[in-house]
């Protein structure tokens, strides 16, 4: 979601340079054409990327409708059991701080939010029980931000940033509530449900995130996903409730704001591919997503960074 400018306060700039291989394995034998999608990042307010090259074959970039991410695809004849596709790129990334006491009030929203940010996902949902919390959580609170306040301390409170057992990690509202605990896509999972459920509009990003230190080299972690929701006539406002939790003498930083190393690389759920796929819609998009004839094939990603 885009951040309207005038309402972020100056912050640090990080520019680091990516480059990301998109992996499909165990291709079944015979296969006659595979097909592979991988996330392209794009210019954003807040992001700017540069020197985009692919290795080798170039792929056809196409346009996913709901969100408008980018894509990187190729179809690949009597492919081998094992395929790679690599690109690069350079990310130069903005710290976002927003002006909090400039989005106390709302505003009047001059166009129509996209329903993509108001309604259900197939697993960030919106439903009575998630109704009912959201009123009690916003009772007596009149402005969006207050609202949204209320809510990010809520899924502060009920949710702890574990990765054991089954079920984290696929940015389930109903596991968030009744387990209380996953990873970033659960926290903002519940985060947006909750949201919605108030009449705020919310969306979610993901990508990849560096080590907090500049120049620090270790292994790149997997991925990392955010949230924004919208203060009518203003801005959409960054949210990363995961770091909150677990960085909670960072909280108040991160209602409101987001650190500069990060690099979006898709934006919303349920996504539908251009070409689209033969597969159901995809819950979220980092790795990159292949069909062996029509079947989902075994992806994975590899990624490496250096800071420039």
């Amino acid at each position: 979601m885009p951040a309207d400018m005038a309402y972020l306060k100056p912050g640090d700039s990080r520019s680091f340079a990516i480059e990301y291989t998109a992996q499909v394995k165990d291709v079944p034998a015979g296969t006659k054409r595979l097909r592979l999608w991988a996330p392209v990042p794009q210019d954003t307010p807040v992001q700017t990327i540069s020197d985009l090259r692919f290795e080798g074959e170039p792929p056809r970039i196409t346009t996913e409708s709901r969100f408008g991410n980018r894509l990187a695809y190729w179809e690949i004849d009597d492919p081998s059991p094992t395929v790679e596709r690599k690109f690069s790129f350079t990310c130069t990334r903005r710290e976002q701080i927003t002006d909090l006491a400039a989005v106390a009030t709302d505003g009047s929203e001059a166009e129509a939010v996209p329903a993509a940010f108001t309604g259900d996902d197939k697993l960030t949902i919106v439903d009575d029980r998630i109704r009912r919390i959201a009123a009690e959580v916003t009772a007596g609170k009149t402005t969006t931000l207050e609202k949204a306040r209320a809510i990010y301390d809520y899924v502060l409170a009920k949710m702890k940033y574990d990765k054991s057992g089954t079920g984290w990690g696929r940015g389930d509202t109903v596991h968030a509530c009744e387990v209380g605990k996953g990873n970033c896509t659960d926290f903002h999972a519940l985060f947006m449900s909750l949201a919605r459920a108030s009449g705020i509009p919310a969306g979610f990003e993901i990508g990849l995130y560096l080590p907090y230190e500049r120049g620090k080299q270790e292994a790149p972690g997997g991925y990392h996903c955010w949230s924004f929701f919208r203060v009518p006539g203003k801005t959409w406002v960054p949210v990363d409730a995961s770091e909150a939790g677990r960085f909670p003498e960072r909280a108040n930083y991160f209602f409101g704001g987001h650190t500069s190393n990060r690099v979006t690389m898709s934006v919303g759920r349920d996504l539908v591919l251009e070409p689209r796929q033969q597969g159901e819609p995809l819950n979220y998009l980092l790795n990159p997503y292949a069909e062996a004839d029509g079947k989902a094939a075994t992806t994975a990603k590899t990624w490496t960074y250096r800071d420039v």
